[in-house]
């Protein structure tokens, strides 16, 4: 039987960079994957393929739509999907087999099975060679999420699919219905919109992704309609039913009237729940709340000591960099560092084009805290970076507080705000006020430029370039 200090169970962003910092620090580590390939669903079915398919989505867009406006003649323009869809496979082994290398490298044992407590320092391991138990002096559950749905909206995985089937569809959809406006759904409908298909959005709240501030819902909400989106908001879906060819969703909308859409596929994408089925926490008594959550301490153990749990298992928002600062947290806390984490700057990225970037607090928390605050916005089409590359939609808004200046949010809708948005964390992160970020040089011409001159809008009310 193997022993070990400490053992991951899950191999996603959490779980494998958790590893690699427990081997830095000198503990003998093992991690506990239920599928063949390392990277969880953030590597296998979740953000590097529907990046990949993004983009590949996007060069025919692009090519479609502006490269005759560059002076490139395409000629007779068609797509592939089952060529995108083998590159994003191909996108996904190479990350893949990239963790498996990082493993070996650290001197990580790897287990392939469903790992399980059995008391706090012994877990087994199901897999396809058969059981084995392995003793551990701490454990840290880092299994991740699965797609949420509600009654009556059951995906079969044929017709009514989650974000796992869209990204291996053999067909582009004539009419994708998409439940809920969230990133998810967001992002994978735009990949069908440019290749063709009908989007129609359903979402029960009164915006998309009603989590941002709300100046980037409405911009993206712009950007989304020219891409030929339809928006239905406080709609509440009743059923979904595959007609064998199609799919009928059946919705109740704000006059609680009963509506029907039709459709080819129907997307059902609202939000994850945390996966923690099979771990065998009755065994050690780890707390989970109603709603499938993990619960943890300031320092991310469970009520059972030696037991630690982080990413889209605890609390907070289901994110990659989360699980990965937390995997790294545990590492450095349990060697007898003193680590933390700011989670008030967490960013947060839609990967639509533009992009949608967040951090700190929205506009609408802020307002109903009744602190005093000043806006400084910026449109996008204003930069001459922005004219030059067509990329004019968008803006970006930052907001200071009145009476120290100090940039409490950053919100974005731009080309590259997922880069972008760094400049707000770090400047956040030190505190800065609006007036240190609009007196630092910035390069020209940039989109970065957006920055420099929203953040003059918040400190003296006058950008230089509107």
């Amino acid at each position: 039987m193997s022993k070990y200090d400490v053992t991951i169970i899950g191999s996603g962003p959490g779980g494998y960079v958790s590893a690699i910092r427990c081997a830095q620090l000198g503990l003998k580590t093992a991690i506990i994957e239920k599928y063949p390939t390392l990277g969880g669903t953030c590597l296998n079915v979740g953000c590097i393929p529907s990046k990949a398919l993004l983009d590949s989505s996007h060069h025919y867009h692009d090519a479609e739509k502006t490269f005759s406006k560059h002076g490139i003649t395409t000629g007779d323009l068609s797509f592939d999907l089952k060529t995108m869809i083998e590159r994003k496979r191909s996108v996904v082994s190479q990350n893949c087999d990239g963790i498996s290398f990082l493993m070996d490298k650290n001197n990580i044992d790897v287990y392939q099975g469903v790992g399980s407590f059995i008391d706090k320092n012994t877990i087994k391991v199901v897999g396809d060679d058969g059981e084995k138990t392995i003793k551990t002096d701490k454990a840290i559950i880092a299994t991740g999420s699965k797609p949420n749905f509600f009654p009556g909206m059951e995906p079969d995985k044929k017709r009514i699919i989650t974000s796992t089937e869209a990204l291996e569809m053999k067909e582009v959809p004539k009419h994708l219905v998409v439940i809920g406006g969230g990133v998810i759904g967001l992002e994978l409908g735009t990949v069908y919109a440019r290749l063709g298909a009908k989007i129609t959005v359903i979402e029960f709240a009164d915006t998309i992704v009603p989590t941002m501030d709300k100046t980037m819902s409405k911009e993206l909400q712009k950007v989304l309609k020219k891409e030929g989106f339809k928006f239905h908001f406080k709609h509440a879906v009743q059923k979904v039913v595959n007609n064998g060819d199609s799919v009928t969703v059946t919705a109740k909308n704000k006059k609680d009237e009963e509506v029907t859409f039709d459709a080819d596929y129907c997307l059902v994408a609202v939000g994850r729940k945390p996966y923690t089925a099979g771990l065998g926490l009755e065994n050690v008594g780890v707390k989970v709340s109603d709603r499938g959550i993990i619960e943890t301490d300031e320092h991310l153990q469970t009520n059972v000591e030696g037991i630690f749990a982080i990413g889209d298992v605890i609390k907070g928002a289901m994110l990659a960099h989360k699980a990965e600062e937390e995997g790294v947290f545990v590492a450095e806390f349990i060697t007898g560092q003193k680590p933390h984490i700011n989670y008030d700057l967490i960013p947060g990225v839609v990967y639509t084009w533009p992009e949608v970037a967040s951090v700190g607090k929205t506009e609408e928390e802020i307002k109903a805290t009744g602190k005093k605050y000043k806006v400084g916005q910026f449109p996008i089409k204003a930069l001459g970076r922005a004219r030059a590359s067509m990329d004019i939609m968008g803006v970006i808004k930052i907001i200071a507080d009145e009476e120290t200046d100090e940039v409490l949010g950053v919100h974005m809708i731009a080309p590259r705000a997922a880069d972008l948005i760094m400049e707000a964390v770090v400047a956040m992160e030190y505190r800065a006020s609006a007036e240190d970020i609009a007196r630092i040089c910035h390069p020209h011409p940039t989109y970065a430029e957006g920055v420099k001159e929203a953040a003059l809008g918040a400190w003296m009310g006058k950008p230089i370039h509107i």
